[in-house]
């Protein structure tokens, strides 16, 4: 048995940035709409119609403000977590919050620099190890599930902790093209532009992926340019994901 998975944020943060809102108005979480948007995709392509037909978006956002206000610590008052949602079959939806550090600034903020470096965001720099392995593609891929064996195994195949914060595995498919990591969407900078590879290589189709499509800081490799052959040692790569927002990773091909 598997879950349809979408895993987004809340962060008091994310109300000081206008572009972060839905029907309501600014919002404390993370792209929520785009979530569910994903979500009520992915049941369709599961053909999960009891799932489809039964979620709507003023139900998973008051489930998500349940689970954040149902979170008590004697310890601490956070103000920013982790958002975890999980579909069933039957439509039933189930959130969790932990716990996250805050943002300070825009999550979105190292997708627009041109001139690269470690100053380009807050986070750690990620190290980028390329698999050994193709992953095939399928339905797990394109859509977000519990069913995670097939990026567990790539981390496995790099010797990438579980939990490690400044490591990754890059993935490609049975045609050579770069996916996606095991846990980010990518984009590479080719000709002064940031490329992500297209949904058509059977990545993610993260939500974070279609702000940046829409809001023209990201373009689709309509050409298919970005093979594991193409990769540089050493090359700045654009990570992004709907918790972390946008991040930079360097490939390294050495052993």
């Amino acid at each position: 048995m598997y879950y349809l998975l979408s895993s987004t944020r809340y962060d008091h943060y994310l109300l000081s940035l206008d572009w972060n809102r839905d029907d309501d108005g600014p919002s404390p979480f993370f792209l929520l709409p785009y979530h569910y948007d994903r979500l009520v995709d992915a049941s369709r392509q599961h053909k999960w119609d009891r799932a489809t037909t039964s979620l709507s978006y003023s139900s998973l956002k008051s489930s998500c403000l349940q689970a954040v206000n149902s979170y008590s610590s004697d310890d601490e008052n956070p103000t920013a977590f982790r958002i975890r949602i999980t579909i069933s079959q039957m439509g039933e939806v189930s959130v969790s919050a932990t716990p996250l550090s805050a943002f300070i600034s825009d999550p979105t903020a190292a997708s627009l620099f041109n001139s690269l470096s470690e100053t380009s965001c807050n986070n750690p720099v990620v190290s980028l190890r390329l698999d050994s392995e193709a992953t095939p593609t399928s339905i797990f891929t394109t859509t977000k599930t519990t069913q995670r064996s097939l990026y567990d195994q790539a981390r496995i195949r790099a010797a990438i902790p579980p939990l490690s914060p400044t490591e990754d595995v890059l993935l490609f498919n049975e045609s050579n093209l770069v996916m996606e990591t095991s846990i980010f969407n990518v984009a590479f900078h080719r000709s002064s532009v940031w490329l992500t590879p297209a949904a058509s290589t059977g990545c993610l189709p993260g939500v974070l992926r279609r702000w940046l499509l829409t809001q023209g800081r990201i373009c689709e490799d309509a050409e298919h340019i970005l093979t594991k052959d193409s990769l540089m040692d050493g090359e700045w790569v654009l990570l992004f994901n709907g918790v972390q927002g946008c991040r930079l990773g360097r490939v390294i091909l050495s052993p």
